[in-house]
């Protein structure tokens, strides 16, 4: 992966120079993070980009509009980090101030203030379904997520992260969930973008997104 894109290297060489690392063998597929669709189309015009790694999550669906259509188009699967919304949709989130010092979480503004009162409100659909079904909300965070490469003609493949086994094997476990067409729209309407309350990111952060 080229984690971040760089504005200052032309998109066609970064492609260039992995398409070379391809033909030496050094290096099997070429992905992308946080791309935006120009830079995601001209890395594939030079060489095939086989997977885009990038958020989204039932929390942050701002790859739906354009990006997740390319990807379909061009046959480019989609890696989307942080498919539990930051921790926020795994069901047992606090306030900003009330996490330590050094967790991102502190300066996340879905986190703070009447954002987060909107937020809790918002992803109750998200536990309400979860424990209809006895499965943990984060459960069905990546279900839905795995329903979604069928619908939209993509492979899909999250990557949540822990550092505990006993959510490491409740992660892989969401597989097995399956959700209903009335489950999936409830979910869908639920956390629509309008919904989720404040920004993704602090401006900082969102300046180094390619968009």
């Amino acid at each position: 992966y080229q984690h971040r894109v760089d504005p200052d290297v032309p998109m066609e060489d970064v492609a260039g120079a992995v398409g070379e690392l391809v033909a030496e063998g050094k290096v099997r597929f070429f992905g992308l993070s946080e791309a935006g669709i120009s830079n995601i189309r001209r890395a594939h015009a030079v060489h095939p980009v086989s997977a885009l790694q990038s958020e989204y999550s039932l929390w942050e669906r701002n790859l739906e509009p354009e990006i997740i259509p390319a990807l379909a188009e061009l046959g480019i699967g989609l890696v989307p980090f942080a498919p539990l919304g930051r921790g926020f949709l795994a069901g047992d989130v606090r306030r900003a101030e009330d996490y330590p010092e050094g967790d991102f979480r502190r300066g996340d503004p879905r986190y703070q203030g009447e954002n987060f009162d909107l937020n809790v409100a918002a992803a109750a659909t998200v536990r309400d379904i979860a424990t209809a079904k006895g499965v943990k909300p984060g459960q069905i965070a990546i279900a839905w997520l795995l329903a979604k490469g069928p619908e939209f003609g993509i492979d899909i493949v999250p990557i949540p992260g822990t550092k505990r086994r006993i959510y490491l094997e409740e992660n892989v476990a969401a597989a097995d969930i399956k959700l209903d067409a009335t489950e999936m729209l409830g979910l869908d309407m639920a956390l629509t973008p309008d919904k989720v309350s404040g920004p993704r990111y602090n401006e900082r952060t969102m300046s180094m997104v390619d968009r």
